[in-house]
Parts: C-alpha cells; structure tokens; sequence
C-alpha cells in the first residue's frame, strides 16, 4: 500500500485548537484522520488565525513542495468577521487555491462552514447578517467544490444535525471544537473518504480520550485567555459587528415602513 502525503492547510480549527494534549499542545481533526489513514505521512501547515489569502500566498506555496497526495482547505471563518469580507473575492483566491492543489494530482477535501450565529447564540439582530455572510461564503465553496470534484461535507448542519452544535462539541470559547468536535469533523472526511473509494482502514471514534476540562478549568480559561484573546479581536471585529448591526436594523425600519 503506498503512503499517504496528507497536507492540511487553514486557521486555528485545523491547526488543532480546542483538541489540547495532555503532555502540551495541539492536536485538532487533522491529525486524528491521518491517524485513520496509515501509512500517511502527515503535515498540518494551518495557523491560527490565517485567513484565506493567508492560506493562498503562504500556506499553498509550501504544500504543493510537498507534492500531497490528500489536501484539506478548511478555511474563510475569520474573513466572515472582518469588515472587507467579500465573498466574489475570497470565491477566487480559494477557487485558485484548490485548482492548484487539484492540478498537483492531490485529492482535496473541503468543507460547509458552521453559522457563527448559532456557534455562540448570538441575538438575532447580530446572527442574521453573519449568517448571510457565511451562507455567501458556503454557496462559494459548494461551487469550488463541484466545479473541482473535491470530497465536500456539510459542517453547516441541516436544522435536524443537532450534532454539529452540540454544546459538548465545542470548547468553552465556542468558536473551536474540542476534543469531541474535532473528532466528529475527522469522522465525517473519513467517512467521505471512504464512501469515495479511498482505503480507510478504521473510522476515527468519536469519543473523548483526553480528560474534559472541568466547569472551573472553564470558567478560569475564559476570565484568563479567553478575554484576551476577545480583546486582540475587538479591534477589528467590533467595529464591523457594530455596522453591521446597524444596517440590519435600518433594514427591519424599512421594511416595516414600506
């Protein structure tokens, strides 16, 4: 059986945040699906906080000198939240992206993103146009992913996918998977993989094998590194959030006048 090259690239969620090892650092959905995929020889080229064209310029260029037989481009969840989204645009850099990937002979996985809305049960005033962002940037990719064949899976959740949401499946700052969300995203691309005709020897398990931070781990997490990582955000993040909130709600006075 010949070895697997799996090169993952993307932001915080595939660079493993949320999934902590007990000995130190991060392990993420990635990393268990190459475990599920031996032999594999696995490279996770995401960072936190990358965005897309972080992935096109800097990522891409060392993936392809690794000529991967298996690509992931999980990423666009931080361009959602900035205040020059646009969805035509990021739709190019990441069509380029995975043609190239494609191009180079690698099959390439991708991926519907969650509704940043029902992640943090946001108000309505606030979840309504994030989520019009993130189903412009979803309609992108499912076309990427048709228009390239790309193995894609539905991380968005139909209304009935209560799984996806789970509040177990996410780590206390509700914007990463934890242990057991990262095992379920792992789950679902090997479970297309193998639906595909790929060799998947063992399905990845979807319980937790680490300890689960306790509800004082939590709450300390959240007073301690959660609020400075809100802070580090909020300098560009609460400024877009504010005008966005505002055209919403001069949209709901329209409407209610006309």
């Amino acid at each position: 059986m010949s070895t697997i090259r799996f090169v993952s690239l993307g932001d915080s969620v595939t660079s493993g945040y949320g999934d902590p090892m007990p000995g130190g650092g991060w392990r993420g959905w990635a990393a268990i699906l190459a475990e599920s995929l031996e032999p594999a020889q696995f490279t996770n080229l995401a960072i936190s906080g990358a965005r897309i064209a972080d992935v096109a310029d800097r990522q891409l260029p060392a993936a392809l000198d690794l000529r991967p037989t298996l690509a992931s481009v999980l990423v666009g969840m931080n361009d959602t939240l900035r205040g020059d989204f646009d969805a035509a645009h990021l739709g190019r850099v990441l069509d380029d992206t995975v043609a190239a990937l494609t191009a180079a002979g690698a099959t390439v996985l991708t991926a519907r993103l969650p509704d940043p809305g029902r992640m943090f049960g946001l108000p309505a005033v606030i979840a309504r146009p994030l989520g019009r962002r993130m189903n412009a940037l979803n309609e992108v990719l499912d076309r990427i992913a048709a228009e390239h064949g790309t193995l894609h899976v539905d991380l968005a959740g139909l209304p009935e996918d209560t799984a996806v949401y789970a509040r177990n499946n996410w780590s206390v700052d509700r914007l990463h998977p934890s242990e057991r969300g990262h095992r379920l995203i792992a789950f679902r691309f090997a479970t297309a993989l193998r639906a595909a005709g790929h060799p998947v020897p063992a399905l990845p398990g979807l319980a937790a094998t680490n300890p689960e931070p306790t509800i004082t781990e939590r709450v300390w997490w959240m007073a301690t590194q959660g609020n400075r990582w809100l802070l580090r955000r909020s300098t560009d993040l609460m400024p877009a959030l504010a005008r966005m909130v505002a055209e919403e709600l001069r949209g709901q006075r329209g409407a209610a006048v006309g």
